[in-house]
């Protein structure tokens, strides 16, 4: 598993591991009933407290992206975890096209960054 951490970053460290993740999920590089390596192991890794390491396990567990088996670890769950109404799924599409907005980009500069990230994404783990 490779993750990196950005120190200009302005989200937390944990939550940095979290997206990694399921970044990691999403272009399927960690695929369903993959063991994720230790909390220590990736503490050790990027060089953070465990406890930073044990957050983020325990928010992907909460969205139902892992589970954790006590002596087995965390173990990546199917690619739906549970099931959200569509307004809640895209608030954080909205919150980012908002962003893009308000950075100047127009409507078609938009739609065709958001056409180059769902390719790269579909690129390195095949077509969904």
């Amino acid at each position: 598993m490779f993750l990196t951490l950005q120190d200009n970053d302005k989200r937390p460290i944990y939550q940095q591991i979290t997206d990694g993740i399921k970044d990691l999920i999403a272009r399927c590089e960690l695929r369903e009933g993959m063991t994720l390596p230790s909390v220590r192991q990736v503490a050790g890794d990027l060089g953070v407290n465990l406890n930073t390491v044990a957050v983020a396990y325990r928010q992907l567990q909460d969205e139902g992206f892992v589970s954790v088996r006590h002596g087995a670890g965390a173990v990546i769950s199917s690619r739906s975890p549970h099931p959200m109404e569509q307004a809640e799924l895209y608030k954080p599409l909205r919150t980012a096209l908002t962003q893009l907005v308000l950075s100047g980009l127009t409507g078609r500069e938009i739609v065709e960054t958001v056409r180059e990230q769902l390719a790269q994404l579909q690129q390195k783990g095949g077509t969904r």
